[in-house]
């Protein structure tokens, strides 16, 4: 019996558009990937894998480090299943709305083997209004780094990492992972309060595309939590963010992080989703 041959592809610049397209329909949910596809300097690079019918492109794949569907129904995440199966070595963790991601990693894990961690039920939440408008105060200090403050961010982001994912983000040299927090730097895309040369608090713009930002490895200094002050920290970067380049903002946090949904309602986020994520 002849073998149907998988229709999934890799996209390339000429399925941008469609790309964006697809993901603009939930932006606050498929911000990581139109932000990835907007960094490819080709347009859509080797990691997008997408299914066409009838010529629409009707769901897409992100597959590096990152595994994420995009708009997918049961048949083509069989169908990006049965493509990435063999690519366990290059994957980091499998992301995204959450039945999309359960689904796909029950495909998955038979072949890939057990998880470091399944976060299962992560609330994707999403506001467009600046928090200074629901009476927030702002913390002034709040700023985006400098390029020559790579090296105090750093302690900060190693501690975030290592406190939420269980491991720390790099063994031996942190030469790699220091480049990668110059790149968000450099860019624009960390903010932060310094006091006596040490950084107390952090966040970074993970993704930027379309006009929503997705938050990313907010932490605060452990001898100042508990005192109210990540609230206007994290307004000063709303406000700064919204009143640029992204009128939506965005973020995904564990359904056990009290505090921190505890701060980001009081920030105006509403439920937009929910994710889960697969560490592996």
């Amino acid at each position: 019996m002849l073998r149907t041959r998988n229709p999934v592809r890799t996209l390339s610049r000429s399925d941008v558009d469609d790309a964006l397209e697809l993901c603009s329909r939930n932006l606050a949910a498929h911000v990581f990937v139109a932000a990835r596809i907007l960094e490819a300097q080709s347009g859509a690079s080797t990691s997008a894998l997408g299914i066409r019918e009838d010529g629409r492109l009707t769901s897409l794949c992100w597959a590096s480090a990152n595994v994420v569907p995009v708009e997918t129904s049961e048949t083509a995440r069989s169908l990006y299943a049965d493509r990435i199966r063999k690519w366990r070595g290059r994957v980091a963790s499998v992301l995204g709305p959450r039945d999309e991601v359960v689904d796909l990693w029950d495909r998955l894990e038979p072949n890939w083997g057990p998880a470091r961690a399944v976060r299962e039920h992560q609330p994707l939440l999403a506001t467009a209004t600046p928090p200074s408008v629901l009476g927030v105060d702002l913390d002034r200090r709040v700023r985006p780094a400098r390029p020559d403050e790579v090296d105090i961010v750093l302690p900060a982001a190693e501690h975030m990492f290592t406190a939420e994912i269980g491991y720390r983000p790099y063994t031996g040299s942190s030469r790699g992972y220091r480049g990668s927090l110059a790149a968000l730097i450099a860019r624009g895309h960390t903010y932060v309060v310094v006091e006596n040369g040490k950084v107390v608090f952090k966040t970074d713009i993970g993704s930027l595309a379309l006009g929503c930002a997705q938050l990313q490895g907010v932490w605060l200094a452990p001898h100042l939590r508990g005192k109210g002050l990540a609230v206007p920290m994290l307004a000063a970067v709303m406000e700064d963010v919204m009143a640029g380049p992204a009128p939506l903002v965005s973020l995904y946090v564990n359904d056990f992080n009290g505090p921190a949904l505890a701060t980001y309602h009081r920030l105006g986020f509403a439920p937009a989703g929910e994710f889960a994520t697969v560490l592996l």
